[in-house]
This record gives structure tokens, C-alpha cells and sequence, in this order.
């Protein structure tokens, strides 16, 4: 699919990729409802943007295609302003527009600087209102960070937990909070078009038990219906390297992005960013242990991040699969490392052979493993290849000894030998998240033409609004960012529904 020029003119005529193109207009509406505001997509920015609006006396719809609310993830970041320094909530700012390439749009970063320490601590109060597990983490997931940059910033960090409970189960409780506050859910009811008055946004026409309904919005249309994983063309297209990956999660087709191109809008450019991860199988996931593919390979510097492994286990052999392998003598070895160490006793938690009550932790995901000897933890990890498993650790271990890495470089001072039993081993499996770009947007969220203009009446909030991010992977400077941003957005449109 490639651009045509038309050479008299000297101008590009677009081709559309299938999964765009727009259908007819849907005529045959059953029945048609009146609201100040509807939020299409009941997740982490649609619940806060409708429970918002409706504590400010707004008449809230919410079309959700899927039977209940439906989000994922625990933390949310926000920024105590009255408790941070003004100077280095520019830097930090800077600092993320650094992390995603220097791609992002700054006035969407300060919208969630600006607006997150309000946003987040709203959210802690209407989620204990609603009965929700749900806490403030402060500065712990943002604390090497803090450390690293001597930062001035005072976090307020929502989490929902622990696991299995999550910030979907969160968004379903405050959901019943928003029923009593007058907000009405329209379950089991996929949006299917936007409808326009001229050039503005009036409305939006949900399928409802196989008839049409319209549901009109005096003052906006707000779409929050999350990433587009879900739909094999849209993620082929944006994110073609990711297709060996598991998705994560189910429902997530994109239908926000299409409906706002059908009504006007653009995708942001390519390339697209997406989030990769596995916190799951065992903590202590960005510490700097042996890694190994399935073959028994090492194949890449210890201390890179989580935010880009997949991009080393991209192919259909590797599907997002890696081990960090490390002996019983971690504790003392890496002591001085920066990060947080799991003590022996706690790991447990994350193994799935010990007869214990396993507590904070998703049990059919968990995958830690200990051996007495390096060939039995290769058969509990299921390594394909034992024998190059174990000439790996023979190699690593001499380099280690040597005080040298020659393979990938890895500093001196991280390189600890693997020779003390019993061993152990976390069989990581990285799969897709979400992919965090979507439509072009201007600092109050307005979704925008392909020229740049606004389209009145309409707005994107979370993972369907674009230009937040635009590295290739999703950066993981601030712990519960991506959280974080979301509920912010969604709570910035709800409150200030009136100036829509």
C-alpha cells in the first residue's frame, strides 16, 4: 500500500488501509437519547471522565460494548504540585519528552503534570467511597527515579490491589459509585458511528439487541475505548514487528480510532508505541542477571530495561520468551545494586511448586523455579537446549570472574557468578500490553483533522488519544504512567465538562 502522486498538481493522494475505510451511514436509528455528555468506552479514562461530569451536574451516558467496565494494570502516577519543584517538573517533562524520542506533544505531559495530583487523589477518595482496594503507594514506584535525578517531586500513586484484584476490578466498582450518581451505562452496546451536525460531533449511534441507537450529547462525544490489539490488520499495519506476540488482553479493536477517522480525524504517524511486559512470573525483573533464550543462549546486555526485551524475542521461535538465571547467593552478590531484592522467603511466592497460599500475585502467570543443579533448572524451565544452557553459565561465569564482559559489555561490576546452589530461574514471557498511540490531539484533547483543525464536540482521552508517547516502546520512567495519564485525561474532560 503506497502514496500515489499526481504529477500535475505535485500532491500525494492517500490510500486508506481497508481496516479505515469508511462505511455508509447507518439511517435505520430505533430510538434516540439526549445527554449533556456521552463517553464512549467504559475503562480507565471513560469511568473518571463520566463520574467526573456527573459529580459537576452533568447528564452522563456511557456506551460500553463489552458486558461490565474493563481496564487492566495496578499503579497510577500522579504529582503532588504543592510538594514539587517547578524547575524540576520542567526537567522531568523534558525528561519524558527525551524517553519517547522527543515526539510526544509537551502540552499533553504538562496536562498530566499539571492536573495528575488532583486527578489521582480523587480517585483514591471516590475509590474508597466506592469500596475499592485501592491505596496510595506515595513516591515507592517513582523512588529510583527520584533518586537518580535528585528530583523535588512528591508522587500521589493510586493502586489498585493486590493481585488478581486490579484496576478492572477498580473501574467496575466505581462504575456502580457513578450509577448513584446519576451516570447511565449502556452495557452490551458497541459504538458503531459518530454522528455530525456540519462540521460538529452531535452524537454517537450504539447497536443495541440488533437495533440502532443514538445517543445524542449536548456538549461532547468523548471517546476513551482503549488501544487496538485486538485487531489483527490495525496492529499487522501500525506494529508489524509485534505480531509473534501474545496479546494480553481481548476486546480492544480499535473501534474509537476508526469512528474518529470516519468522522474526520488521523491516526498519529508511524511508527507507533507499544508496551511489552511481564511482571508476573517473578520480581526483580529489571536486575541484571543472566538472561537466555529458549535455546539456551545469552543474546543481549543484562542491563537493558524491560520496556525493550521484546525487541530481542520478536521472532515466531522466540514468541517474548527469556529466563534471568541467578544462584542462591543473589542476595549478597547484588547488595549494592539499585533496585529492590526479593529475599528468598518472599520468592516463594512467585513459585509455582511451593505449597503455599500464593498471595498479591496472578498464580497462573507466576514461574519461578529453583534447582540443585543447573541441568534439573533447565528441565523445570523447559530450555530447549541443556547443553548450550549450561555452556552459557560456564562462559558467563569465566567472563565474570575475569572482570570482563567481551559478549555484550555488561559493567564489571554486575557481572556475579552463577555458582552457588541451589539455582534459580524466571522464565519470563514477555507478550503485547497495549499499544499506547492513537489519534491526533491538541492539549485539551480535542481530537484534530489530518490539517491540524479541531473537531467540535470531540475528544479522546487514554490509550486512544496519540502524541502522549513516540518512542517504538513504551518508556518506563514513572512507575504507573501510563495509569496515571489515563484517569488524568478522563477526569480533565469530566470536570470541565461545561467548556467543552
Amino acid at each position: 500500500m503506497t502514496d500515489k502522486m499526481n504529477i500535475s498538481t505535485g500532491t500525494y493522494t492517500e490510500h486508506v488501509p481497508s481496516f479505515l475505510e469508511k462505511p455508509a451511514p447507518i439511517s435505520d436509528v430505533a430510538g434516540i437519547k439526549e445527554f449533556d455528555l456521552v463517553v464512549v468506552g467504559a475503562g480507565s479514562s471513560g469511568i473518571p471522565a463520566a463520574l467526573a461530569a456527573a459529580e459537576s451536574g452533568a447528564k452522563v451516558a456511557v456506551v460500553q460494548k463489552e458486558a461490565t467496565a474493563a481496564a487492566n494494570g495496578n499503579i497510577g502516577a500522579g504529582i503532588n504540585l504543592g510538594k514539587s519543584d517547578s524547575a524540576d517538573l520542567a526537567h522531568l517533562a523534558t525528561h519524558l519528552e527525551k524517553d519517547s524520542d522527543n515526539r510526544p506533544k509537551r502540552e499533553l505531559i504538562e496536562l498530566w503534570i499539571q492536573n495528575s495530583g488532583e486527578a489521582i487523589s480523587w480517585l483514591l477518595e471516590k475509590g474508597q467511597e466506592a469500596g475499592a482496594q485501592i491505596f496510595d503507594l506515595g513516591n515507592g514506584a517513582q523512588a529510583e527515579l527520584i533518586k537518580e535525578n535528585n528530583y523535588k517531586i512528591d508522587f500521589v500513586s493510586s493502586f489498585f490491589g493486590p493481585k488478581p484484584y486490579d484496576t478492572g476490578a477498580g473501574m467496575r466498582d466505581l462504575a456502580e459509585l457513578a450509577v448513584k450518581k446519576g451516570v447511565k451505562f449502556f452495557y452490551d452496546t458497541p459504538a458503531r458511528q459518530l454522528v455530525k451536525d456540519g462540521d460538529r460531533i452531535i452524537g454517537v449511534i450504539g447497536e443495541q439487541d440488533g437495533k440502532y441507537i443514538q445517543f445524542n450529547a449536548k456538549k461532547a462525544v468523548i471517546i476513551a475505548t482503549g488501544d487496538y490489539q485486538n485487531d489483527e490488520a490495525m496492529k499487522n499495519y501500525y506494529l508489524p514487528d509485534a505480531i509473534n506476540l501474545e496479546n494480553k488482553r481481548t476486546g480492544r479493536t480499535g473501534d474509537g480510532h476508526k469512528m474518529i477517522v470516519w468522522a474526520g480525524g488521523k491516526i498519529e504517524n508511524i511508527a507507533h508505541t507499544k508496551m511489552c511486559h511481564d511482571m508476573d512470573s517473578g520480581p526483580m525483573w529489571d536486575m541484571p542477571f543472566l538472561r537466555v533464550k529458549k535455546d539456551g543462549n545469552r543474546f543481549c546486555n543484562e542491563t537493558l530495561g524491560m520496556s525493550v526485551m521484546c525487541n530481542y524475542l520478536l521472532s515466531k521461535e522466540d514468541s517474548g520468551n527469556y529466563y534471568q538465571i541467578f544462584d542462591s547467593a543473589y542476595m549478597e552478590k547484588m547488595k549494592d545494586f539499585s533496585g529492590t531484592l526479593t529475599n528468598p522467603e518472599d520468592l516463594k511466592n512467585f513459585m509455582p511448586e511451593e505449597d503455599i497460599e500464593h498471595k498479591g500475585v496472578m498464580p497462573q502467570l507466576i514461574a519461578t523455579f529453583k534447582a540443585d543443579t543447573l541441568e534439573e533448572l533447565a528441565d523445570k524451565l523447559k530450555i530447549d537446549d541443556k547443553t548450550a544452557f549450561i555452556d552459557t553459565v560456564k562462559q558467563y561465569n569465566a567472563m565474570a570472574g575475569a572482570g570482563e564482559d567481551t559478549a555484550f559489555g555488561v559493567p564489571a561490576k554486575y557481572m556475579k557468578a552463577i555458582d552457588t546452589p541451589p539455582y534459580y530461574g524466571i522464565h519470563k514471557h514477555i507478550r503485547f500490553t497495549h499499544a499506547d498511540s492513537g489519534v491526533e490531539v491538541n492539549g485539551k484533547l480535542q481530537c484534530l483533522t489530518p490539517e491540524g483543525k479541531p473537531i467540535p464536540g470531540l475528544y479522546a482521552a487514554g490509550n486512544v488519544a496519540g502524541n502522549f508517547y513516540g518512542a517504538n516502546d513504551y518508556p518506563l520512567t514513572i512507575g504507573g504512567l501510563n495509569l496515571g495519564h489515563n484517569y488524568t485525561e478522563g477526569y480533565f474532560l469530566g470536570k470541565n465538562w461545561t467548556n467543552l
